[in-house]
């Protein structure tokens, strides 16, 4: 086990030295919510529950359930909430997404997220590690289309969904939620400036059916492998990305 330090030491999250680990991903898909306290979000794929806390550490009052299919990672999701002493803000449950558990509840939440398994089943080379080839190319049947599903399923109408994703496979997540959530925000996350996107964050919102929107997004590195200075005010200084200001329907 290893003890990882996120947001410049305001998060810290003990993890495997092999296996699944949470990274710059669950980061920056944290910092792209805008939650408000008393709002009520959904971390789909918990992992070791790095985007719930780092949500928590960036936005109080906010209430997170963490779903989880493995139990290796419930523990230690469990664990670094405790670590955090966020116990009384996220709750880590297991379940999976083919299923309908009852601890989390339909059209309930304001916020749903995840990082999906980002691999195609059948075209992708297996990890040894078994925490990794599940988070990687995910579990049983599951496919990129239920875990959109399962998310507008736990969605409030007008509640936002956000995804950080491949670019590359952009298209099948745009297509997922295409006419059961709009106003969409494609944020892509460029290695450095000039640079072929390798991730891209999109958000959109429920019951809504406005074109997307493709944002600037976000260099990760400058010219060396340091982190460019927007990295890190996300990274480092907990700062957002605001994608809401990209929506095109303004209000609740």
């Amino acid at each position: 086990m290893s003890v990882d330090d996120f947001l410049g030491g305001k998060v810290r999250l003990i993890q495997l030295e092999k296996g699944y680990r949470a990274g710059m991903d669950a980061v920056l898909l944290a910092a792209s919510i805008k939650a408000y306290s008393g709002d009520k979000a959904l971390d789909l794929g918990t992992g070791t529950g790095g985007v719930a806390i780092c949500l928590a550490a960036r936005c109080p009052g906010v209430a997170i359930d963490g779903l989880e299919i493995q139990e290796d990672l419930i523990g230690l999701a469990k664990k670094n909430v405790a670590l955090n002493d966020f116990s009384d803000r996220i709750k880590i449950h297991k379940g999976s997404i083919l299923e309908n558990p009852a601890m989390v509840p339909e059209n309930y939440y304001d916020h749903v997220f995840a990082n999906p398994p980002y691999l195609e089943r059948g075209s992708a080379n297996h990890s040894p590690s078994e925490t990794k080839d599940l988070a990687h190319i995910g579990a049983g049947d599951a496919c990129l289309e239920d875990w959109v599903k399962f998310a507008l399923s736990r969605v409030k109408n007008k509640g936002t969904l956000t995804f950080i994703f491949r670019a590359d496979r952009v298209d099948e997540l745009i297509s997922a939620l295409h006419r059961r959530a709009g106003e969409a925000v494609i944020f892509p996350l460029w290695p450095r400036a000039g640079e072929v996107a390798k991730r891209v964050i999109v958000q959109a919102r429920k019951g809504l059916h406005g074109g997307a929107t493709l944002a600037p997004g976000l260099p990760l590195h400058g010219v060396e492998d340091r982190y460019s200075s927007e990295a890190e005010a996300v990274l480092r200084d907990g700062g957002p990305i605001d994608l809401a200001r990209y929506h095109r329907a303004k209000g609740p």
